[in-house]
């Protein structure tokens, strides 16, 4: 499986894969085509295949870009934020500051996770990754939190983790679903609530 590229993208590379990226958040894999990037960029679809050979090579590059900027958030995350609970509030916060400017409306790969049986090989294996990279940081700052009194777990750190994770996707579908960012802030500060109260 090919890596990120380390190198900077060429300008007209980067803005094909920010209109997939895009077109991800608003949609699915299967919502749009080389013909809609096309027409957003103003390029012909035999010049996107120059930067990018196929849409599986093309939704595999974002998704692991994707990937890499919420792992460089989430240690950014863990050195600006040594308490636990300051840390969940600020992955929460984060989502609440997108979906309210419009910046981000939805986690591609909790978009795509609906239609992972579907996707190519090396779409899903990047998406399953994200997954694995967000309950593997999670659980990390809930076993911390239990450490020092902060969190309060009826399961593992793991399975919490995991229920964490599907109330904020959760939140999203709300938000979504009601046009209210609003709505995202106040499902998630209750998931976090129920992490601090003691049995």
């Amino acid at each position: 499986m090919k890596p990120v590229p380390s190198e900077p993208l060429s300008p007209k590379a980067a803005e094909i894969a920010m209109h997939a990226r895009a077109l991800l958040a608003a949609g699915s894999y299967d919502s749009f085509s080389y013909a809609d990037i096309s027409e957003r960029v103003g390029i012909s679809k035999a010049s996107i295949h120059h930067h990018f050979a196929s849409k599986s090579e093309l939704v595999r590059f974002v998704v692991a870009q994707y990937r890499e900027e919420a792992r460089q958030g989430m240690a950014s995350i863990d050195q600006q934020i040594v308490e636990p609970l300051g840390g969940l509030n600020a992955y929460v916060d984060y989502w609440w500051k997108c979906l309210r400017d419009g910046t981000a409306t939805f986690c591609i790969c909790a978009m795509l996770a609906a239609e992972l049986p579907l996707l190519p090989n090396e779409v899903a294996d990047e998406v399953r990754g994200h997954f694995e990279d967000l309950i593997k940081w999670l659980a990390s700052v809930l076993r911390r939190g239990v450490a020092i009194g902060q969190f309060h777990l009826t399961g593992t750190p793991a399975i919490e983790a995991k229920a964490f994770m599907a109330a904020v996707h959760g939140a999203m579908l709300s938000a979504r679903a009601f046009d209210d960012a609003e709505a995202f802030r106040a499902i998630t500060h209750l998931a976090i609530k129920k992490l601090t109260s003691a049995a």
